[in-house]
């Protein structure tokens, strides 16, 4: 019932105004026939009278003339007549002729004086309605014209009260009538909806129930339906721990679905650095890395091998002859190994090909992408000494091999080599670009074939999975199942799939961090902070994709535009140091430093700091304090695949307080939907979302963190590798069933249906 009023009321509502313009337009319409109507009667009373009225001009006969105009007045609508004379004389006039209307008033409008002097005047027609004592009356003044000259002019007052009647009757019978439409029409339409969704509903029961074959026009919707389904049996099949994915479920999802098996993760940054000390000592580090932050936590629940470079100081000193350690310390869930690589390799393959080719190239960044010969052959040896590495682990030919982001895009397709029947699920954890960008690459084709000895290959978002789509069709020779959105090539199908990354939520490094009070009370100790102070904070690597340059000089524009947070506002910028080994790298380091310092002697008041700038390492629970103290977090990204930084900061505000500033240009802006959404190129918008953080009350920050919170708690990062892990679970499935029957395909091949 709720539906159809919601459905009715509006129509009812357009139909309501169209009625009343409807009325309007009638009544205006009537009342200008009425009155030209008023005009034709009076001119043929006139013609009718002329002759007469002359006669008794030439015979002086006023008796005659006031009985002529007499009977001109019996039409029930004429009130009375009058015969004037050029000079403006009274020369007749018929029994209670309406005052007011007397032959000099309205001589004034009909006379004109005659164009040479001497020359008798000349008179025109003259028409008025008019609202006077009487009511509502029409006054004709008609030239009565002998020989071409006038002998006088006739006036008429004719009743116009009947034409008000009539408005009120057309406009009553035309709302009655629009009325009976408007309902009918909404009835009829609220009749037809429900019967075609009726038949809607039937057809759709009797195709699920193999009944009816599905028409063409329901072929993609009964195939997003039973995708549906699918995702809802596995989602009900492992709800045994409740409907939020966890750890724990998702081991379940492991044990049932891929029967235990072992995880293998490739990936160029490793989740814990050994690092010696220089008191001699041998720390653990956590890098700064969104990719880090979302697959720790899953190797963690499912135990397994992850693969990465060894880049520690002390790496080496800590592994096992295999090149092995277990982690993460004092838990030993699972066992990272690491690959070391030259500094000739490191340069070629990491700084060089993957950095300054494929990272600018990937992100609208407006840097410049580098591609040399050189470097292109370091990535192959690299990617090949690691597919090299990963198969000496693997103790199956069926395993679960997740490859990660865009250092290995050729290392699908070497694995595949070493194990034919391997599930790999790649993730590109940067933006894929359109096709027209990437082909400046000028080894395209081979990234592409690389990628497609994936099973499933995943993206962010589902723009980014239409744009290699795209880059298949113009660079390869390849079938592309758009419906099923897979690329079949060789007699290998790779499925393209959105994945949203997401974080563990609530992080587990938030037990080690002390309560929003004592964390705000810190930071304002350590940086020596007004207690009333306002605190932003931004936490990034020290990238030019970060959009570090641009947020810094929204802080700027913020404190000139609203001069009231000066010496309030300190933005604290965390910016963990990068691919220094880049000069690009280098080059931005010192441009933020310079900014940083300029915007501080612009601003500095005594002590205080609008921007204070942190280049060195942070530890997660050092990180989780910056964003327990903030009143704000900016994330500026120019272009980002995700951004996790933004669904930390909400993971880690449990207190429901703080606002988040979010780039359009992230994908965390389509899912984070309640942040402040701005575009960071627009500095004065930027700073205008700062300053409406800042101002934005208790109530609406609870709000919206509340339902940010209640969106990573669903669509957490066991959610999205179990997603993943199931998707995996049914293409094996798929593959086991084509080989049963389809024996001479080739082992993990599908047929080409």
């Amino acid at each position: 019932m709720r539906l159809i009023l919601r459905f009715i009321m509006p129509l009812l509502c357009v139909l309501g105004l169209l009625v009343w313009i409807a009325s309007v337009l009638v009544s205006d319409t009537f009342r200008r026939w009425s009155e030209r109507d008023m005009r034709l009667r009076a001119d043929l009373a006139a013609n009718s009278a002329r002759e007469e009225l002359l006669r008794c001009l030439h015979q002086n006969d006023s008796s005659e003339m006031s009985r002529v105009l007499e009977q001109l007045v019996r039409d029930e609508r004429i009130m009375g007549a009058s015969l004037c004379g050029c000079d403006g004389r009274l020369i007749a006039a018929s029994p209670e002729f309406p005052a007011g209307y007397d032959c000099k008033s309205v001589g004034g409008h009909v006379v004109v004086s005659g164009g040479v002097a001497g020359d008798p005047p000349m008179l025109v027609r003259w028409t008025e309605v008019k609202d006077g004592s009487i009511g509502r009356v029409h006054v004709s003044a008609i030239p009565i014209m002998e020989n071409e000259q006038a002998a006088g002019f006739l006036t008429i007052v004719q009743d116009l009260s009947f034409v008000a009647r009539r408005e009120s009757q057309v406009r009553f019978f035309t709302v009655i009538a629009f009325t009976v439409l408007a309902v009918s029409a909404s009835v009829l339409t609220v009749l037809v909806a429900r019967l075609s969704r009726r038949t809607w509903t039937v057809e759709i029961r009797q195709m699920l129930r193999g009944r009816a074959a599905a028409p063409p026009e329901f072929q993609p919707i009964m195939r997003d339906f039973r995708e549906l389904v699918a995702e809802i049996s596995a989602e009900v099949h492992a709800g045994a721990q409740g409907r939020v994915w966890t750890a724990e479920r998702l081991r379940q999802v492991l044990r049932q679905e891929l029967h235990g098996e072992r995880v293998i993760i490739l990936a160029n940054r490793q989740p814990y650095v050994h690092n010696r000390a220089s008191d001699g000592k041998i720390e653990v580090q956590h890098p700064a890395s969104g990719l880090v932050t979302a697959l720790e936590p899953i190797m963690r629940a499912c135990s397994g091998v992850w693969i990465a470079h060894g880049s520690g100081s002390a790496d080496r000193e800590v592994t096992d002859k295999k090149d092995c350690v277990r982690v993460p310390p004092g838990e030993e869930s699972y066992t990272l190994r690491r690959v070391w690589l030259t500094p000739e390799e490191e340069k070629g393959y990491y700084f060089g090909f993957a950095n300054e080719g494929l990272w600018p190239l990937c992100h609208l960044a407006h840097e410049r992408p580098v591609f040399r010969r050189s470097d292109w052959a370091y990535y192959q040896s690299v990617n090949q000494k690691f597919a090299d590495a990963l198969a000496e682990e693997i103790d199956n030919d069926d395993s679960i091999i997740l490859v990660q982001d865009y250092h290995y895009a050729l290392a699908p397709s070497m694995i595949r080599k070493h194990a034919s029947r391997a599930t790999i699920l790649t993730f590109w954890h940067i933006p894929w670009p359109n096709s027209e960008r990437f082909g400046i690459c000028p080894w395209q084709r081979e990234l592409l074939r690389g990628l497609l000895g994936s099973s499933i290959l995943g993206f962010h978002t589902q723009a980014h999975c239409n744009n290699f789509i795209d880059a298949i069709d113009r660079y390869l020779e390849a079938r592309i199942d758009r419906d099923q959105q897979a690329v079949i090539q060789g007699g290998h199908r790779t499925l393209i799939r959105p994945y949203p990354i997401s974080i563990e939520c609530p992080s587990r490094w938030i037990r080690h961090v002390p309560p929003v009070a004592q964390c705000r009370e810190e930071v304002i100790s350590e940086f020596n902070l007004p207690r009333n102070a306002l605190i932003g904070v931004g936490i990034d690597r020290l990238d030019y994709t970060k959009g570090i340059e641009e947020r810094l000089l929204s802080v700027e524009t913020l404190l000139e535009r609203f001069p009231q947070f000066a010496g309030r506002f300190t933005f604290i910028q965390v910016a963990a140091p990068s691919r220094t080994a880049i000069e690009r790298y280098k080059a931005y380091g010192k441009t933020i430093e310079q900014m940083t310092e300029a915007i501080n002697a612009k601003f500095r008041r005594g002590e205080y700091r609008p921007v204070i700038l942190l280049r060195r390492h942070h530890e997660p629970p050092d990180v989780m304090r910056f964003y327990r103290a903030a009143d704000l977090c900016y994330v500026s990204s120019l272009h980002d695949g995700m951004n996790l930084v933004a669904k930390e900061f909400v993971s880690a505000r449990d207190d429901e307080r703080g606002v988040l500033v979010l780039s359009r240009f992230t994908g965390a802006a389509r899912e984070l939907t309640e942040a402040l959404i701005v575009n960071p190129y627009d500095i004065e918008e930027a700073s205008s979302g700062l300053a409406a953080a800042l101002n934005m009350s208790e109530e609406e920050q609870s709000e919206r963190m509340r339902a940010m919170r209640l969106y990573l708690t669903e669509f957490n990062v066991y959610r999205w590798a179990g997603r993943m892990l199931t998707d995996a679970a049914r293409l094996r499935h798929r593959h086991r069933v084509s080989d049963r029957l389809i024996p001479h395909l080739g082992p993990g091949e599908l047929p080409l249906i």
